[in-house]
């Protein structure tokens, strides 16, 4: 898990992602919703009108809209640009759990403790549709993204899908006077605007969540038998395809992932558990020590996800998105798809070199974090996270470029970072000691060399020089010397750029870049500007 933003507040019980700007809202259980800026980690606006918990929140899709429903049975419809509550829906008559806007028509659906969905037209403020047939509280209820469905999850143990067909054709405007009699007299004598299609059942306890996937005719579902449940459904039936367990305690939500083949959920046990959609096998576990787990929210567009717990929510990303590089000269040096591949910028043409095994079990963050090239030897060092940091070197034999059959075996070994330093030489961090062992072509140790400051990452830094980085500084020091060239306080440095001279180099921050001189003696600053 790669956390990108974190909050600390009171229990977070609903979260939803701006679809454009960098924004999320978390609705807390004190009542507040806050709407923060989850790349600049500042909070921009906060909104109080409810009397109680607020459990459900979304966005709309274009509009400067957000919809709110809470403990006060009320359901708050917000311009966030003019930071006001525009009307308030009343209907409900028990604790609102969920609210959503529908991604095309003027509509919200809503799930409540009353044990019925409600779907309103937010234009005109009028509840058009009343859905009845849960006999226990409605968890959460949800549009499908294309078709005229709904989705819903309730304590009587079952997931219901409800057909909206019909009222989507009522939502339109008439055409004569004819229709019109036509509608009131079906409105008169118990015409039906949703019907149920389909009811789920399976789950041994009550159901907290259920989602439906972006695009393939799946659902997902959580309860409180600690149980994921993955189903399928068709024009005339629907049917649990399987059965995914691992959470100790409730499951709180669960979603499918908008880009990647894989389901997200989280639970009171303290976990988020990822796993793969196709396989239905677990992949990753993230844990808490002490946070319960409440609700979970998935980016529509990129690749981030937000979960909510007791003590405040993260924004976070499942795994890396940059792939590993080295530029010498005209190449491109990149791992992609388990490849090592070229690129020739002045050809713009791209070939595989040789596949990267990558052993061990299944895991999202497998994929390598640096790659380090020597053009003399025709070598690369990459650097992964695996096992607590490990590297793997590859001689490349020149006539195992654009050849993807050429199986190569690679000198491994452990350590936080892995560059070339010469010719045949590189180095490599032990983050414990602080220290760098120095080895050969054939992975042996040839020299060991003590830090001055205490290092978590190295970088290129000139022929026998390395940029050692600590967390609010960085240091050149000579190895073959053992002298510090220079020192520079720095934010936390997240990527090294050398100029092709050798005497510039760019230190790449979170929302600053740093332009120094090669000791590292003169520096500018540039701070990333958000409108």
């Amino acid at each position: 898990m790669l956390t990108k933003f974190e909050t600390k507040s009171n229990r977070v019980k609903g979260l939803t992602f701006h679809p454009k700007r960098p924004w999320i809202l978390a609705s807390l259980h004190s009542g507040v919703i806050q709407l923060w800026d989850y790349r600049m980690g500042t909070l921009i606006d906060r909104f109080d009108e409810h009397e109680g918990p607020v459990r459900g929140v979304h966005f709309h899709n274009s509009q400067p809209l957000f919809v709110s429903g809470g403990d006060d049975y009320k359901i708050k419809v917000w311009n966030h640009k003019t930071h006001r509550c525009l009307f308030t829906l009343l209907g409900h008559l028990d604790y609102i759990r969920t609210v959503q806007f529908h991604h095309e028509n003027p509509w919200i659906v809503s799930a409540s403790d009353d044990q019925t969905i409600r779907i309103w037209n937010w234009q005109s403020r009028t509840c058009i549709s009343v859905l009845t047939g849960h006999n226990h509280y409605v968890m959460c209820a949800s549009f499908h993204p294309k078709e005229d469905l709904v989705v819903s999850a309730s304590l009587d143990q079952t997931v219901r899908v409800w057909d909206i067909g019909s009222l989507k054709k009522k939502s339109v405007s008439p055409a004569d006077d004819l229709m019109r009699f036509t509608q009131m007299n079906s409105d008169l004598f118990g015409g039906v605007d949703a019907i149920v299609k389909y009811v789920l059942e399976g789950h041994d306890r009550g159901v907290n969540w259920a989602s439906f996937h972006p695009t393939l005719p799946l659902i997902v579902s959580g309860a409180d038998d600690r149980q994921v449940k993955l189903w399928r459904m068709n024009e005339t039936k629907a049917w649990e395809v399987d059965t995914l367990r691992g959470h100790m305690n409730n499951v709180s939500s669960v979603m499918f992932h908008a880009k990647q083949d894989i389901i997200v959920s989280n639970s009171e046990d303290k976990s988020i558990r990822v796993w793969d959609a196709t396989k239905r096998t677990g992949i990753q576990t993230f844990r808490r020590e002490h946070d319960r787990f409440w609700i979970l929210a998935v980016h529509p567009e990129i690749n981030l996800l937000a979960a909510g717990h007791d003590n405040g929510m993260i924004v976070f990303k499942l795994e890396r998105e940059r792939p590993a590089f080295a530029v010498s000269g005209d190449s491109l040096f990149y791992v992609k798809d388990r490849f090592l591949r070229y690129y020739e910028c002045s050809t713009q043409k791209e070939s595989q070199v040789i596949p990267i095994r990558r052993p061990g079990t299944p895991s999202l963050n497998q994929s390598p974090r640096t790659l380090s090239y020597s053009p003399t030897e025709n070598a690369v060092l990459i650097c992964s996270d695996l096992d607590g940091g490990s590297y793997e070197l590859y001689i490349i034999p020149k006539e195992s470029v654009g050849r993807s059959d050429v199986v190569q075996d690679a000198k491994r070994g452990t350590g936080g970072s892995a560059v070339f330093i010469a010719r045949n030489r590189f180095a490599v961090l032990e983050k414990s000691t602080s220290q760098v062992l120095v080895k050969n072509l054939k992975n042996e140790v040839v020299k060991k060399s003590a830090l001055p400051i205490p290092t978590d990452a190295i970088f290129y830094a000139g022929t026998g020089n390395l940029l050692c980085r600590s967390e609010d500084k960085v240091v050149i020091f000579d190895l073959q010397q053992r002298l510090v060239l220079g020192e520079l306080q720095t934010p936390f440095v997240r990527y090294v750029v050398w100029s092709n001279d050798m005497e510039s180099v760019a230190l790449l921050s979170k929302h600053t870049i740093i332009i120094a001189s090669k000791n590292l003696s003169s520096s500018a600053r540039f701070m990333r500007q958000y409108v």
